[in-house]
């Protein structure tokens, strides 16, 4: 497969320590990316700014484009399939805490069968242990395992979903679409699938730090998340 034929996104919310480095690593695998800039603070969409002159990466400030504040992931979502449908393309999707190895890209993209419909890239930890959100697939032993929920930390979108079903339908109250998305999958006929054999560095919640309570203040995350109604999955 050509490399023009695959849409890479990243969407990116400060951070931009390690954003810097989720692009820098996307880069070095030889593939274009392009970074949608979700309402940052000032000085890091200037250094994104500086990166897409420097790296030649694209950088999409959604600002420009709506004034929803952020997250603006159906935006993005409704946008990136419209990019990829246009120019024949698969998406994938890299969130900004992820760094990808040189070969997880070319061997997401071998997976591609026609009865895929999505395929990703499994978490893990500066350890090399399996980490969220794929904790349920810890004790697997298979090199890829087909389930019901994939998370869209390193995850391909095919084509052939792509055509599908259409991202405008998604809810718009909602923040999060990965759950939704990967169970539309199966709804339609195709399979999801986690490769277990390629693995990406995952650095959890970077960009939103307060959803970091989940692990140490249960209490506290699921209070931001029930009583002010945020984390919409």
């Amino acid at each position: 497969m050509v490399k023009d034929a695959l849409h890479i996104i990243m969407p990116v919310k400060d951070s931009l320590e390690t954003a810097e480095q989720a692009i820098r690593a996307v880069v070095s695998s030889g593939h274009m990316l392009t970074v949608y800039d979700d309402n940052s603070e000032p000085d890091n969409a200037v250094r994104l700014d500086a990166l897409q002159a420097e790296l030649g990466i694209r950088v999409i400030h959604i600002a420009d484009h709506t004034d929803h504040p952020s997250p603006n992931y159906r935006w993005v979502l409704i946008n990136a399939q419209k990019e990829a449908l246009i120019n024949n393309q698969h998406l994938l999707i890299i969130e900004s805490d992820v760094l990808v190895q040189a070969d997880t890209i070319d061997r997401l993209v071998k997976a591609i069968q026609p009865q895929v419909g999505i395929v990703a890239a499994v978490t893990k930890d500066e350890e090399g242990q399996v980490n969220f959100p794929y904790l349920y697939a810890k004790k697997e032993t298979a090199d890829i395992v087909c389930t019901k929920r994939l998370s869209f930390c390193c995850t391909l979108l095919t084509h052939a979903f792509l055509q599908a079903y259409d991202f405008a339908e998604l809810n718009e109250h909602k923040n999060w679409y990965d759950v939704h998305i990967s169970r539309k999958s199966r709804q339609l006929g195709f399979e999801n699938i986690l490769q277990l054999t390629n693995p990406v560095l995952h650095k959890p919640h970077s960009s939103r730090p307060w959803k970091l309570l989940k692990y140490s203040h249960p209490f506290l995350y699921y209070w931001n998340k029930l009583i002010h109604g945020r984390d919409k999955i």
